[in-house]
């Protein structure tokens, strides 16, 4: 699953917010934050950004593709 698409779940999830919900939150244009959606370009700041905004835990780590396990 992209960013993108991890993103959109998450708002479903939390209330069913817009994107436009999100970018009010994080104090950016709803154009910025369609554009960074549609490139899928996040960093890992903008990441921790949108879990505060959501009240969400941001947990990143390395998985294995054939296993599964996540690797720290």
């Amino acid at each position: 699953m992209s960013m993108t698409e991890a993103i959109r779940v998450a708002l479903v999830r939390c209330g069913n917010l817009s994107e436009s919900e999100l970018a009010r939150r994080l104090g950016i244009s709803p154009q910025s934050l369609h554009g960074k959606m549609k490139r899928d370009n996040f960093h890992e700041s903008d990441l921790r950004e949108i879990a505060q905004a959501l009240g969400l835990k941001l947990e990143i780590s390395f998985v294995h593709p054939e296993t599964g396990e996540k690797i720290s």
